[in-house]
């Protein structure tokens, strides 16, 4: 970590904006409202990005149905546009160090909107699998570049919040995105909803096209540059948080709809709601921990590990009980509240290869993903029920606040010397 990096961290945990040591702003020209609507095209393509990785949950019946393959087969798809994003954001932001950002996201969403299109028209299972990974390649590429451009709108102390906005994109798309997505799929044809996502992407492209400013290619950018990024330990350790510490509100989100039924005995019907609770935790994590993350970075991020840990655990031993679960489903949806503050940390860690570390975030959160999602299938078959994947859950948050209380050590250490 650079020096005025652990000050700028430093300074902000004080809360003493006065003494950031930061780049400037770098598009000091944009008024307010010309920032409002680059972040709202920044967020619309988070809303479909988030739309087309979630709906496909909900329509594997249909997929299975259509190319005459088993439901777990079927899931294939899910894992191989995991792998697109896992793959895709690094060799992404290497390969486009010398391409300038506003360039890069349109190609991105390009992409992204090709291939959600090429999908629904699919002509067999293995080609649509393969367009699933395709389609998932620019995925933590955008995210991150999208957080680099809206943290580079606004002054320093406010960059956490920028990073939220941009996010609350993703996050709604669980809240409505995903539902709309879904019941299109189930009444028309599951075909509709990649066309209705790829429309989303091409709305985006023209809002950025339309919106977003040219800028230039900053200086000094290169491969190497960006690869450098790698060779910092802070970056690892922040992505590690990631990858362990948000394990457990996936191993959780995997198996809910079968713990709501068969461990608290709610109807079917009341899975939507539950999955809604989820939703809306998502989003009240993601506002109000990146104004928490405003105010101390690091503080939140230890704070929401802790607070991942006593509501997992609250699930592991209480999911029987519908009010309880209902409780906690919500809770571990606002255990977001750490995304924004990771993804704002990297910014600093990073140094100046910022486009390849915020980018490999969102490879960390797909690990998370397919992490708590095997972990919590584990336990599942090995028969302590689905209640127990609140254990999978705290367990991986307590591992999460390990990583993090090493990062704040090196910290420490940095500033100190």
């Amino acid at each position: 970590m650079t020096d005025s990096a652990a000050r700028f961290d430093s300074a902000r945990d004080r809360s003493e904006p006065e003494v950031f040591d930061s780049a400037p702003d770098e598009t000091p020209g944009l008024s307010r409202l010309a920032v409002i609507l680059i972040e709202i095209a920044l967020a619309v393509g988070g809303f479909g990005i988030g739309t087309g990785e979630f709906a496909i949950m909900g329509l594997l019946p249909d997929v299975a149905s259509t190319y005459q393959v088993s439901i777990p087969m079927a899931g294939y798809v899910i894992s191989a546009y995991a792998l697109g994003v896992v793959i895709g954001a690094p060799i992404i932001a290497v390969a486009a160090a010398r391409m300038t950002r506003r360039a890069l996201l349109l190609i991105l969403m390009t992409v992204f909107a090709l291939g959600n299109i090429s999908s629904a028209m699919a002509p067999d299972f293995w080609s649509f699998t393969a367009l699933r990974f395709v389609t998932g390649l620019p995925h933590g590429a955008y995210f991150g570049v999208a957080a680099l451009v809206a943290a580079s709108m606004v002054p320093p102390n406010k960059r956490a919040r920028a990073v939220g906005r941009v996010m609350l994109g993703l996050t709604v798309a669980t809240l409505v995105g995903t539902p709309i997505a879904t019941f299109m799929g189930q009444m028309l044809s599951w075909r509709a909803a990649f066309f209705l996502v790829g429309g989303i992407g091409v709305v985006t492209v023209a809002l950025l096209w339309y919106f977003q400013p040219r800028d230039t290619v900053h200086e000094g950018a290169s491969i190497w540059r960006e690869l450098s990024a790698f060779g910092r330990t802070q970056v690892w350790l922040t992505l590690g948080i990631a990858a362990v510490g948000f394990g457990g509100m996936f191993s959780v989100f995997s198996y809910i709809a079968s713990t709501t039924t068969v461990t608290a005995g709610m109807s079917v019907s009341m899975v939507a709601i539950v999955l809604t609770l989820f939703g809306i935790g998502m989003n009240v994590g993601n506002i109000v921990g990146s104004r928490l993350a405003d105010v101390s970075l690091k503080g939140t991020i230890g704070g929401v590990m802790v607070f991942n840990v006593i509501v997992m655990g609250a699930f592991g031993l209480w999911a029987q009980y519908p009010v309880v679960l209902c409780l906690c489903v919500f809770l571990i949806g606002c255990g977001f509240a750490a995304g924004p503050a990771l993804q704002t940390r990297l910014m600093d860690v990073a140094a100046d290869a910022q486009t390849l570390a915020a980018a490999s975030n969102h490879s960390a959160f797909n690990i998370a993903n397919a992490l708590g999602a095997w972990l919590g299938g584990l336990v599942i078959a090995w028969g302590w029920g689905f209640a127990a994947t609140g254990y999978v859950g705290a367990v991986l948050s307590l591992l999460g606040f390990g990583v993090f209380a090493v990062s704040a050590a090196l910290d420490k250490k940095a500033v100190a010397a």
